[in-house]
């Protein structure tokens, strides 16, 4: 059966510790696994503008051995010309045996995927999701936590249209011991379809009150596209800018994440100091990405000789 990764909970727990655990030993030894997708090809359909996410799969790819084909946005692919996504995918999975799909509607790849019979990788969709992001989030966490559990973690800015919040927040329901502050003006609020039962939570419109009790602050940008006008942007651009001063009000092991790009929300005077981790984020999507690559396509772990995804 061809698996997907279209939202958090296509893996299982499990599965998604593996890939982590998988994505730690290629960082440990790329070497080995530079041949492991040789004469496989990725397909990367941006349907919306990407740096680091298409450049992330792209690059994963070539340092597992694959090719790579594909197009950066939609207005230099045929659909200009005014083809469907589904002819579109139809078309691709006979050049490709993987996708990394980016779209600006919520849904579109899960559309997609009932086209493919090759794997999707839902690489983000309009402000829904972006499952691969929550993957490099939990393993940068892992890294400097030393844990996926028992951790407060703040969500700051637009959590309304945040799919890289969306995504991350469901997958940490999962754990124990979480706390979540959810800090954004009440016009931006977290989704209530991301707030299930039983989740230890607050919401806040001042991060100067929650920033000294996490052990995570995450980051997001007030995200000009989703907005209506102009005006609308305008009226929450710079509501929460994290600066030096508020990094004094933060605890000394407190980790400062960041989906990317920024704007004006973290100042450059934070990014010398050790707490920020969101430049760290880019290194562990490669290689949670190679990682994610490898399980979607049933290929070996060369170091154990399992699968990924079987059962173990």
């Amino acid at each position: 059966m061809t698996r997907h990764l279209l939202q958090p909970f296509d893996l299982s727990r499990a599965e998604t510790e593996r890939i982590l655990d998988l994505a730690s030993s290629i960082e440990a030894d790329p070497a080995l696994y530079q041949d492991v997708a040789a004469r496989k090809r990725l397909a990367t359909l941006f349907y919306e503008a990407s740096t680091r996410t298409r450049l992330s799969h792209e690059t994963a790819m070539q340092k597992l051995g694959g090719d790579v084909i594909g197009f950066p946005s939609a207005d230099v692919s045929s659909v200009s010309k005014g083809e469907t996504m589904e002819d579109t995918v139809r078309v691709i999975q006979v050049y490709a045996d993987i996708i990394a799909m980016r779209h600006p509607t919520a849904g579109a790849p899960m559309l997609a995927a009932k086209y493919s019979n090759i794997p999707i990788i839902n690489a983000g969709d309009g402000g829904n999701e972006h499952p691969t992001q929550t993957l490099l989030d939990m393993h940068t966490i892992k890294k400097r936590l030393g844990r996926l559990d028992n951790f407060t973690i703040g969500f700051c800015g637009d959590l309304k249209y945040g799919r890289t919040v969306h995504s991350l927040a469901k997958s940490l329901t999962r754990y124990t011991g979480i706390k979540f502050y959810f800090i954004s003006p009440e016009e931006l609020r977290m989704p209530k379809a991301c707030i299930t039962e039983g989740m230890d939570y607050v919401e806040t419109d001042s991060l100067e009150d929650a920033i000294g009790n996490l052990d995570i602050l995450y980051m997001t940008r007030i995200q000009q596209e989703r907005f209506a006008s102009p005006e609308e942007y305008l009226k929450f651009k710079g509501v929460y800018i994290l600066d030096g001063e508020k990094m004094k009000l933060a605890k000394p092991t407190m980790a400062v994440l960041h989906p990317l790009p920024r704007v004006d929300e973290i100042t450059p005077e934070v990014d010398d100091d050790p707490r920020a981790a969101y430049f760290e984020q880019i290194q562990s999507g490669l290689h949670v990405r190679m990682a994610l690559i490898m399980a979607l396509l049933g290929l070996k772990d060369p170091k154990t000789g399992k699968h990924i995804l079987d059962e173990q």
